[in-house]
């Protein structure tokens, strides 16, 4: 089986590459020189000039939600505005789950 090919990220230039996957060395972004996020291999970046999905990514990373691809197809529900985002963040406070659980439900229960 050949080795297969991951995205990365880099969110101060809104850029996006795909190469492939290992742990033993650090990925740095061709544009800046800066340090690459691994995103997982099921990452569509969004255009440079969506402002509010780059907004939105940095939070989705930091609370640990990447985009892996699952048993049936792509990475599962990603929440897609601040809105979304907001509304899971209050849930979460009031119901106690874990934020990055409650990021990657479909609806809210």
């Amino acid at each position: 089986m050949s080795p297969t090919k991951t995205s990365y990220v880099c969110l101060p230039c809104r850029a996006s590459c795909k190469q492939f996957y290992g742990e033993d060395r650090r990925r740095i972004c061709p544009r800046c020189a800066g340090a690459l996020i691994h995103v997982g291999s099921a990452f569509a970046a969004p255009r440079r000039r969506d402002d509010e999905a780059w907004r939105m990514l940095p939070v989705l990373l930091n609370a640990g939600v990447r985009f892996h691809k699952s048993c049936c197809g792509g990475p599962g529900y990603r929440p897609r505005t601040l809105r979304e985002i907001r509304e899971r963040m209050t849930y979460a406070e009031r119901s106690g789950r874990p934020f990055s659980e409650v990021l990657v439900l479909r609806d809210l229960p």
